[in-house]
């Protein structure tokens, strides 16, 4: 009987670990998709296959005896992270993706930009770096732009107003590194195309530092 308690105990241990690894490595992988991928895989496949593992797995537990103690306290977190990432995502919907884009491909996008013409209107260089939507309707984009100045750093949560260089009010901007920055614009504008004048401001714009990596 203590041997077959021992075993059950090993067999839940092994249970948390697995399954919050497995977990994080989904949640992982669902964060450097696509932004609609990502959003559609989270909400119509990984959360209805975590509903039905947690049923399942509380089922089994109760009927042959493990410690459901441990296994509801395992789910009950693989939960919160499920909750936790979708709220994180909307408030930072290509932040993972940006910086893993930016780890792995910066050298290649900081050529297509500063092969770009010196703009004659005063704007800052920049190309689509991210974006999100259905065939026009609720898009989101983030664009890489090319600070020389490095003015975009002075971005604070408590303005409300165009920077300088970048033609619409941003919903956030986020520091690369040294000059490079993602600038996120509102729902449904688009540099040069006279930023959606009917356009909703929901949040006012956030500036998200991060740590500057020289090597890239």
């Amino acid at each position: 009987m203590e041997h077959s308690g021992c075993e059950r105990g090993r067999l839940s241990k092994r249970f948390q670990y697995e399954a919050l690894g497995f977990g994080f490595a989904i949640l992982t992988a669902l964060a450097l998709c696509k932004s609609d991928t990502s959003l559609f895989l989270t909400i119509f496949v990984a959360a209805p296959v975590l509903l039905v593992i947690t049923l399942a797995s509380l089922t089994y537990a109760a009927i042959a005896h493990h410690p459901v103690k441990n296994i509801a306290a395992t789910l009950a977190i693989l939960w919160v992270m499920v909750v936790c990432f979708l709220w994180y995502r909307r408030a930072h919907p290509f932040a993972i993706r940006e910086s893993a884009k930016w780890l792995l491909y910066s050298r290649e996008y900081k050529q297509q930009v500063l092969a770009q013409p010196t703009p004659t209107n005063g704007e800052l260089k920049h190309l689509e770096w991210e974006s999100s939507g259905f065939a026009g309707v609720a898009n989101n984009i983030s664009y890489l732009v090319f600070d020389p100045t490095d003015a975009l750093s002075a971005t604070r949560s408590s303005q409300n107003a165009k920077l300088k260089g970048v033609p619409c009010e941003p919903r956030a901007v986020r520091r690369l590194e040294n000059h490079w920055y993602a600038v996120l614009f509102y729902t449904d504008q688009v540099w040069g195309d006279d930023c959606g004048a009917d356009f909703s401001r929901r949040d006012p714009p956030r500036f998200c530092k991060t740590p500057v990596t020289d090597n890239l």
